[in-house]
């Protein structure tokens, strides 16, 4: 595990109650050191935050998913940063924590990121491939292609269409989302729910027929693509 933040009394801490978890800590206080600590040690999980002295926690992130493509990232944000969090996110962020906060949240949402990194491997062997239309995913190799074509997803971007690929045309609503994704209650920002499906279709389905699908008031499916005819 990859501690880093601006703050050394607060690293400290939360390295102390990390370790005290049973994991491997190391610890970072700037972004330059946590790209040289992340590609020494090559961390199961990173704690960012958004406030470094010498660099942004998103440049850091970007450095750190060139370094550990699919390294889970769960950054610390001001309360009132919403931008932050946002930003964070779609910069790859696979969940966040807002100051101030409770190590033990922090130890749940890390307990849930490395789960669902690593869940494809204590998938069935033999049968770990879903595919829905022209979509295929590997629970094993966590690839993910369409049409042939190589997909990357984050950590939580690959555990949401998985659920919804084991599910096809089916409407899964976001309680069920959130339960069986995020594992834990999310304080009523279901809205998270949204901003990775919208993820998802970015990667999944721009410049092709959708896949991805809303039902508005009930939830979201995935099911084949149609073709669209051609003129005759």
């Amino acid at each position: 595990m990859l501690v880093v933040g601006g703050e050394a009394s607060l690293t400290e801490l939360m390295s102390m109650a990390l370790r005290y978890e049973g994991w491997q800590i190391r610890s970072a206080g700037d972004g330059a050191g946590a790209v040289r600590v992340a590609r020494a040690f090559r961390p199961d999980a990173v704690v960012l935050d958004m406030m470094l002295p010498d660099m942004d926690g998103l440049s850091v992130l970007g450095r750190l998913r060139r370094e550990l493509p699919g390294v889970p990232v769960l950054f610390l944000t001001a309360k009132e940063a919403v931008e932050d969090r946002i930003a964070g996110l779609t910069a790859g962020g696979d969940d966040y924590v807002t100051k101030p906060f409770g190590l033990e949240e922090v130890v749940a949402r890390l307990r849930g990121l490395i789960r669902r990194a690593g869940a494809g491997a204590a998938g069935k062997r033999g049968e770990s491939t879903l595919v829905v239309g022209d979509l295929t995913l590997d629970e094993d190799s966590h690839e993910v292609t369409r049409g042939g074509d190589s997909i990357h997803l984050t950590a939580t971007e690959f555990e949401l269409l998985r659920y919804l690929m084991r599910n096809p045309r089916r409407v899964l609503s976001k309680a069920q989302i959130l339960d069986r994704v995020w594992n834990y209650d999310f304080g009523g920002r279901a809205n998270v729910v949204e901003l990775y499906i919208s993820y998802l279709r970015r990667k999944i389905d721009a410049g092709r027929e959708p896949m991805i699908h809303t039902r508005r008031g009930a939830g979201y499916l995935i099911k084949p693509a149609v073709p669209v005819a051609s003129a005759s």
